[in-house]
């Protein structure tokens, strides 16, 4: 029988790269994998619905879901990544904030203010530093190129002051200056890269803070997810769940060679004592596929977005995905 033929726009993650070589293969499936960066994968499938399945923002899945019953895409519960949050909080230097509760009533830029990573930065700020999501003024548009929009059109609360900087500037340079107090981002600014003195972590030591939140709450928060066009799934319902089987024996690759210490597969010298360090804080099986594991971090983000106005209600975690992927057969 013919495989089908499917194209996967994704990221180059040591997670995935057993999907991309070939070495796991994807049931009745001839799988073509494009390495793209994560924004232009994002662009494409969310304005052109290029691809038949594709990682996606979790913030942007969502809010496509929640918009109306003709969602175009489902999704399944692989999450190719997750990141902590507590760096992508920048600042500048001569702005006084010297701890969260200083953010109340600045001027903070944002890429966009749906971005999975600051949906995130914004609950855990309200939750845990008293930091409401209204008390701050947020300013939208690039981080290092001028132009970048809002990929989806949003109907905020209008206690959400919002509005985008000049077409001709960056975040990272108003940063610089001061004409920004803040940004939440999720990749780093480049003059921090460089060193410039304007420009600081609001935490100085970032990974202290994401640690102790880690342990207060248990949750590694999800940033992406996978999904498919609505009219592939239609076609062909059991593609989701061969590609949910399959991103999750592609996992089981890596994390096997996490405990080679024979010939180290990495640059890190000190692998061996990282992985222990990451599994003592977050258990053995710290990236979880599925819903049953994940079901509290999707829960805490599905609750920020509908805080912050991206959802009009709050939707449940079994609402996200393809039903054949919520559950396991059992012999």
């Amino acid at each position: 029988m013919a495989r089908i033929p499917i194209t996967l726009a994704c990221w180059d993650y040591d997670r995935t790269r057993a999907l991309e070589d070939g070495t796991v293969p994807v049931d009745g499936v001839d799988l073509t994998y494009l390495r793209l960066p994560v924004e232009e994968t994002f662009f494409r499938m969310l304005r052109h619905r290029e691809f038949d399945a594709a990682e996606m923002s979790l913030s942007s899945y969502v809010t496509a879901l929640a918009a109306g019953t003709d969602a175009p895409f489902v999704a399944i519960p692989v999450f190719p990544s997750r990141a902590f949050r507590h760096h992508g909080i920048y600042v500048h230097t001569g702005a006084g904030i010297r701890e969260p509760a200083d953010l109340v009533g600045r001027v903070v830029g944002v890429p966009e203010y749906q971005l999975t990573a600051c949906v995130w930065i914004r609950g855990i700020l309200a939750d845990h530093h008293d930091v409401p999501v209204a008390s701050v003024r947020y300013r939208t548009g690039g981080m290092h190129a001028p132009g970048r929009v809002e990929k989806q059109a949003l109907d905020l609360p209008p206690e959400i002051d919002i509005a985008p900087i000049p077409p001709d500037r960056t975040l990272a340079d108003m940063l610089v200056t001061g004409e920004i107090d803040a940004l939440y981002a999720p990749r780093t600014p480049e003059p921090l890269r460089a060193g410039h003195p304007g420009v600081a972590r609001l935490f100085a030591d970032p990974r202290a803070a994401e640690e102790r939140y880690a342990a207060a709450t248990g949750i590694f928060p999800i940033m992406h997810v996978v999904v498919l066009r609505a009219d592939v799934h239609a076609r062909r319902p059991w593609i989701a769940r061969s590609l949910y089987d399959a991103f999750a024996r592609a996992k089981a690759v890596t994390e096997d060679r996490l405990d080679e210490v024979a010939a180290n597969p990495t640059m890190l010298p000190w692998l061996y004592d990282e992985i222990d360090r990451v599994r003592r804080l977050l258990g053995r099986d710290f990236w979880p596929y599925g819903l049953g594991p994940n079901r509290e971090v999707l829960a805490t983000f599905l609750r920020y977005a509908h805080e912050q106005g991206l959802t009009a209600r709050r939707l449940d975690p079994d609402e996200l995905f393809v039903p054949s992927t919520r559950e396991d057969h059992v012999v």
